[in-house]
């Protein structure tokens, strides 16, 4: 499976907010486009809330504009904003980005702050029928120097991937299907790890960053798949999005659409491919 995310441009050092206003009118326009010519062929939308963020209101209301057009064309939203706290501040997060009209479907969360950061967020999935994706081993190089850290025997992202298990393991967050609403980050920039993770986590939904930009390949991500080949959103961010300026023909970004549902297309079939 793949998805997208609408990032759009940075925002230049202008604080005005007319400026910031016509980026975002832009950024939603692009969006639209994107979505309508690859909503047929992918299952969720990923959007980065901090490029949003950083055009204040109008770039929240861009945002919300994204992922409401997003769930009218059936697509499922995934907002990326890594939120984590605890008590009435993590309670706060959970029901902006999981409860209300303008709510996404489900929510990157950090679990550095443990259990009693995380409850706020599970006890929101259960109200409000949602969904988490959990950070355990990202895709960032310096991953490693925190996530590979041996914690009494095995590495931390296979604590934290217990942990993502225990809390996961609610009849209230397991689906028909038999995965829980809880699911995990794994990036594709570490197949090997990926493999211990999914032991651990069979009937875990896996978010898997990397993809394209970041190095990873389909056969990478194919490592994180159960052994239904089931079981794992892949994220293309830049090489989706930005798929025009790798094609001669689009060189001139006037098709910039096109070129993303050809990438999406070319993606999907890679991924089909490495799971056979």
């Amino acid at each position: 499976m793949t998805e997208f995310v609408g990032i759009g441009a940075r925002r230049p050092g202008s604080e005005r907010y007319e400026l910031s206003a016509r980026l975002a009118e832009l950024i939603g326009e692009f969006n639209r486009n994107l979505i309508d010519f690859v909503a047929d062929i992918i299952p969720a939308v990923k959007p980065q809330v901090a490029f949003y963020e950083q055009l204040g209101q109008p770039g929240i209301d861009c945002l919300e504009q994204t992922m409401r057009l997003a769930r009218e064309k059936g697509l499922l939203v995934i907002a990326d904003a890594k939120r984590g706290d605890i008590g009435s501040t993590a309670q706060a997060y959970a029901a902006a980005w999981l409860g209300g009209e303008s709510a996404a479907d489900a929510l990157t969360v950090n679990p550095y702050l443990g259990t009693d950061g995380m409850e706020p967020f599970l006890a929101a999935c259960r109200k409000f029928n949602k969904g988490l994706f959990v950070l355990v081993r990202t895709s960032n190089p310096s991953a490693a120097e925190l996530q590979d850290l041996e914690v009494e025997g095995e590495p931390l992202y296979a604590r934290v991937a217990r942990l993502v298990a225990k809390w996961g393991n609610d009849p209230d967050l397991i689906g028909a299907c038999g995965f829980s609403s809880i699911g995990a980050v794994v990036g594709a920039t570490w197949p090997t790890e990926a493999r211990l993770i999914r032991a651990v986590l069979p009937r875990t939904f896996f978010l898997i960053p990397g993809y394209g930009a970041q190095g990873g390949a389909a056969a990478d991500c194919a490592a994180g798949f159960t052994s239904e080949n089931y079981g794992a959103l892949v994220n293309a961010s830049r090489s989706l999005i930005a798929a025009w300026r790798n094609a001669s023909r689009y060189a001139a970004g006037a098709d910039y659409a096109a070129a993303t549902r050809t990438a999406a297309l070319r993606m999907r079939d890679e991924l089909r491919a490495a799971a056979l």
